[in-house]
C-alpha cells in the first residue's frame, strides 16, 4: 500500500524495536491524511479545582477555612489574568473573551469591598429564611444570601451548583435540623474543598428533649468542627398557664424569643476578620474563574491537537499493517512517537527537546506494555475482526488497527496529562510518572466502549483496505 506523507517528519520515536525500519521508509516520504470527527471540547464548568495557596496554620478562633492576604488575592488575580491572555492569544475571537475579562475587572474591584456576603444553605424546611428574618433585625454589618434547597433531585439546580454559587459569598451558615446524613456531610466537604468559612447551624434544637438535643450537638461537632452552634430561629409556641387568686386558670400560648445567641456571637467573631474574608473570597472566586477560562483554552487547544493524533494513529497503522510484528512488540508501533509528543508539547507550551521527546514516547510504550493494554487492545479489536470475512490479510490488519488505536489513546492520554498542568512554559523533563499511568489508565477505560471501538475499527478497515466491501462488526 502506497502512503504519502503530508510533511517531512523524524519518525525515529515511532518504534522502540522498530524504529530503524521506520526512518528508512519513511523519512523522505509525504502522507495525504484525512481527519475524523472532532473530539468536543471541554465543557465549561466541569469539576472544581482545589484551591491551592500556601497556608498558615489554622487557627481555633476562625470558622472552618483559611483565610488569605491581599497579596495571595492578587496573585491569584494575576495568575488568572495569563490564563485568560493566552485564550486571548491562541483565540483572539473567542466568543467568552468580553465576559472574562469583565470578571476579571470585577475582581480587582472586589478587593475592596467593604460589604460582607454570608450565605445561608441547606436542605429543604431547615428553616434558612426564618433565621435571616431573625439575623438582619440583630446584624447590620451583613448580607445574608439564601441558596436553593439543597438534595432536592427534582430541580434542574445540581447541589455542586448551588455549592458553588454559595461559594460566591464570604461566608456560609449550614443548617441541619438534626443529625448529619451522608448527604449533608459530602455537600460540607464540598464548603471545605471551597475553602469557604462556614458554620453548621444545628436549628430546631427545641424539639428534642435535653438529651437528644446534647447528644445530637455532640455528634455534629465529633463529624465536622468546633464551630458547631445549636439555635432555635423559631421555638415552638408553649403553654402558659396562670392560676388566679379566685381559683380560675388562664391559659394561652406564647412565642418564646429566637434563641440565637451562640450563632450572633460566631457571626460577631467573624466579622473581626472583614478585610481576610473579602480578600479569600476574591483569591477563591479568581481560582473558579481561571478555571473557568482554562477549560475554555484547552476547548481551543484539543480542536487543534486532535488532527495531529489522527495523523500520527494512521502512520502507525500504515507501518505495523506493511510490516506486521508479534503482538507484544507491537508497542514498537503503537507507542507515540517523539515527533507527536513535540508537536502537542508545543500546543499545551509543554517545551520538549528531541532528547526529551523521544524519553517520552519510550516512558509511555513502557507504560501500555506494563499496564497490560498492548494485548488487551489487541485481543478486542481482534474480537470485533474476526467474523469480517477479509482473513486474507486478517494479522497485518489486526495489528495495523490495534497500531493505530494504542497511538491514539497515547496522544489522548497526553493532551489530558497536558490540561492538568499550569498556564506556563514548563519543562517536558519534568514529567509526572504516576499521575501519567493514572491518565493513561482512565483514558483507556473511557476508549474501551464497544461502540467506540466497532467505528474506530471500521475507520481502520477503511483507511487500511480502501477497496476492501463494507464490513459488518458483532458486538
Amino acid at each position: 500500500m502506497v502512503v504519502k506523507l503530508q510533511r517531512p517528519i523524524l519518525v525515529g520515536g515511532l518504534g522502540l524495536s522498530f524504529s530503524l525500519w521506520m526512518v528508512e521508509s519513511w523519512h523522505h516520504s509525504l502522507v495525504q491524511l484525512g481527519e475524523l470527527s472532532l473530539l468536543s471540547v471541554l465543557a465549561v464548568g466541569g469539576g472544581l479545582w482545589l484551591f491551592k495557596h500556601k497556608r498558615p496554620k489554622n487557627s481555633s478562633e476562625q470558622p472552618d477555612g483559611i483565610l488569605v492576604d491581599r497579596a495571595t488575592a492578587e496573585s491569584a488575580i494575576a495568575k488568572t489574568e495569563v490564563v485568560i491572555n493566552q485564550l486571548a492569544q491562541e483565540s483572539a475571537n473567542h466568543q467568552a473573551l468580553a465576559t472574562l475579562r469583565n470578571q476579571l475587572d470585577q475582581l480587582s474591584v472586589d478587593l475592596d469591598r467593604q460589604e460582607i456576603r454570608v450565605a445561608v444553605t441547606g436542605g429543604q424546611s431547615v428553616g434558612k429564611t426564618t433565621l435571616i428574618e431573625v439575623l438582619k433585625s440583630e446584624t447590620q454589618q451583613v448580607t445574608f444570601q439564601e441558596t436553593a434547597p439543597l438534595f432536592r433531585e427534582v430541580d434542574n439546580q445540581s447541589d455542586v451548583g448551588i455549592l458553588t454559587e454559595a461559594a460566591k459569598s464570604d461566608a456560609a451558615l449550614f443548617l441541619t435540623n438534626g443529625d448529619l446524613t451522608d448527604s449533608q456531610f459530602q455537600a460540607l466537604q464540598q464548603l471545605k474543598r471551597l475553602n469557604l468559612p462556614k458554620i453548621l447551624v444545628f436549628n430546631k434544637q427545641d424539639q428534642y428533649i435535653p438529651d437528644e438535643r446534647a447528644s445530637i450537638l455532640q455528634s455534629l461537632k465529633q463529624r465536622v468542627s468546633d464551630h458547631v452552634v445549636a439555635v432555635a430561629a423559631a421555638p415552638v409556641a408553649i403553654k402558659v398557664r396562670k392560676h388566679e387568686a379566685d381559683g380560675s386558670v388562664q391559659e394561652w400560648m406564647e412565642q418564646p424569643a429566637a434563641d440565637i445567641q451562640q450563632l450572633s456571637q460566631e457571626l460577631s467573631e467573624l466579622l473581626l476578620q472583614q478585610q481576610q474574608l473579602v480578600w479569600t473570597t476574591t483569591a477563591r472566586q479568581a481560582v473558579l474563574l481561571k478555571c473557568e477560562a482554562k477549560n475554555y483554552l484547552n476547548g481551543v487547544r484539543r480542536d487543534r491537537a486532535t488532527p495531529i493524533i489522527e495523523q500520527y494513529q494512521w502512520i502507525a497503522a500504515a507501518a505495523a499493517f506493511a510490516n506486521p510484528v508479534p503482538a507484544l512488540d507491537i508497542l514498537a508501533t503503537a507507542a507515540i512517537n517523539a515527533q507527536m509528543v513535540m508537536d502537542l508539547g508545543n500546543i499545551y507550551q509543554q517545551k520538549f527537546s528531541w532528547e526529551q521527546a523521544q524519553t517520552v514516547a519510550g516512558t509511555m510504550g513502557s507504560l501500555m506494555l506494563k499496564l497490560g493494554l498492548v494485548e488487551l487492545s489487541t485481543q478486542a479489536i481482534g474480537t470485533v475482526l474476526k467474523s469480517n470475512a477479509v482473513t486474507f490479510v486478517a494479522g497485518g490488519l489486526v495489528q495495523g488497527v490495534s497500531a493505530a488505536y494504542l497511538t491514539r489513546v497515547a496522544g489522548l492520554c497526553l493532551v489530558e496529562y497536558f490540561e492538568q498542568q499550569e498556564i506556563a512554559l514548563d519543562s517536558g523533563s519534568n514529567l509526572n510518572l504516576d499521575k501519567l499511568r493514572q491518565t493513561l489508565q482512565k483514558v483507556f477505560q473511557q476508549n474501551q466502549q464497544v461502540a467506540l471501538l466497532q467505528g474506530f475499527v471500521k475507520q481502520g478497515v477503511k483507511r487500511l483496505l480502501p477497496e476492501a466491501q463494507p464490513m459488518e462488526v458483532v458486538g
